[in-house]
């Protein structure tokens, strides 16, 4: 399992949709985040993409001097910038990082915010489209190794004689993610990338899903590798974090909420349809609970107002932990999560859930850099012990 966190370059919040309870979140606070997923043992860090959140290339080269094992997962939209320029950043980002660069790979599912960025094909062709962009950009990047040229003619991009003087530390390119669920989606996912991202939906969901990208991938003698994307709530006991989980909505209102699902309605993204239809935008301040558990402690609460990944498992440790081993049970490996507020939430996950996940990544985050005693000493002179079960 590697287990990712999120740096929240759209802004961070104690409760959504509202203003109450925001912080700024600038250069500081987001090196707060970063620095404190590296410290506590997080295999990387998703910067989004879009124009809700600061620049994700920008961002996450800022934050390459103040961590030392975090890895970027950076997000990467086609269009925006040509296959080689874009090959080119990847490349040098991935030598001044000392090869901590992941990259995913975003088609887009607002045609009104694309529009905004002169993007204007329609769904499939963006698919078609990012196929030839990600085709050129791998490319280009494993050939940097050898010093080859590469000569391209699609629909969409050309190049004649692409050549990177300066080839990536990772070969033959730093590993692209890539999310979608379309069937434009999963065939790219297939053909094309390292590993296929999901939001979090019901595991019977997410193995059907799967079942259909490996299927792909096998036709075309492919292996990938699979990820969740998924908030988390999680507290000492399940009750607390169900608390937790109506305190993030506390000053949520019900007309947020309608105008959230009437813009997201207005999307072609079939991942973000799915996600709607989880919740179908039933909100009841009394009970935030009933209608948004899809699943044993899978929240859909999120998603009332949050584009995108808009769901959260909710629950103790011991409930979370579980539910995070059922989707690893799925054949998934990477784990990207978050919690409101992201840097107080990163800590919270760490310290609870960490300890009960594969020995494994136990072994790897539980390597202090200070001996001890941790904890306060007691009175002054007593070492503190493991306290009372």
């Amino acid at each position: 399992m590697k287990v990712f966190w999120f740096i929240p370059s759209h802004g961070d919040s104690r409760y959504l949709g509202t203003a109450r309870g925001a912080r700024e979140a600038g250069l500081a606070y987001f090196k707060q985040v970063a620095v404190a997923a590296d410290s506590l043992g997080y295999e990387g860090v998703l910067l989004p993409t879009g124009r809700s959140c600061e620049d994700s290339w920008v961002l996450a080269a800022s934050l390459i001097d103040a961590t030392r094992h975090l890895k970027f997962l950076v997000a990467l939209l086609p269009g925006l910038v040509q296959p080689s320029q874009s090959a080119r950043m990847a490349a040098t980002f991935d030598r001044l990082s000392g090869g901590r660069l992941l990259v995913n790979l975003v088609t887009g599912g607002d045609p009104e915010e694309l529009e905004g960025d002169g993007l204007f094909l329609p769904h499939g062709e963006r698919y078609a489209q990012s196929r030839e962009f990600i085709t050129q950009w791998r490319e280009l990047l494993a050939r940097s190794h050898s010093g080859q040229t590469l000569d391209y003619e699609g629909a969409h991009y050309r190049i004649q004689g692409g050549k990177l003087l300066y080839p990536p530390i990772q070969k033959p390119y730093p590993p692209v993610f890539f999310g979608g669920s379309s069937p434009e989606a999963l065939a790219l996912a297939a053909e094309q990338l390292d590993t296929y991202l999901t939001w979090g939906e019901p595991p019977a969901a997410v193995a059907a899903k799967l079942a259909q990208v490996r299927t792909l991938a096998e036709r075309r003698g492919r292996t990938l590798e699979y990820g969740v994307r998924l908030h988390v709530v999680v507290r000492e006991t399940e009750d607390e974090a169900w608390a937790a989980a109506a305190e993030l909505l506390k000053y949520l209102d019900p007309a947020t909420v309608a105008a959230a699902q009437k813009r997201f309605a207005q999307m072609d993204s079939v991942g973000q349809r799915r996600m709607a239809e989880l919740h179908g935008g039933r909100f009841d301040p009394a009970d935030v609970r009933a209608g948004l558990e899809v699943s044993p402690n899978l929240w859909a609460g999120v998603g009332l107002v949050r584009g995108g990944a808009g769901t959260a498992l909710v629950g103790s440790p011991q409930q979370v932990a579980d539910r995070l081993q059922e989707y690893a049970a799925l054949g998934l490996q990477h784990f990207i999560l978050s919690g409101y507020p992201h840097l107080e939430e990163a800590y919270r996950f760490a310290e609870l859930v960490f300890p009960l996940l594969p020995l494994g990544l136990r072994e790897r985050i539980a390597q202090p850099q200070l001996t001890g005693p941790f904890g306060e000493i007691v009175a002054n002179s007593i070492l503190p012990g493991a306290g009372r079960a």
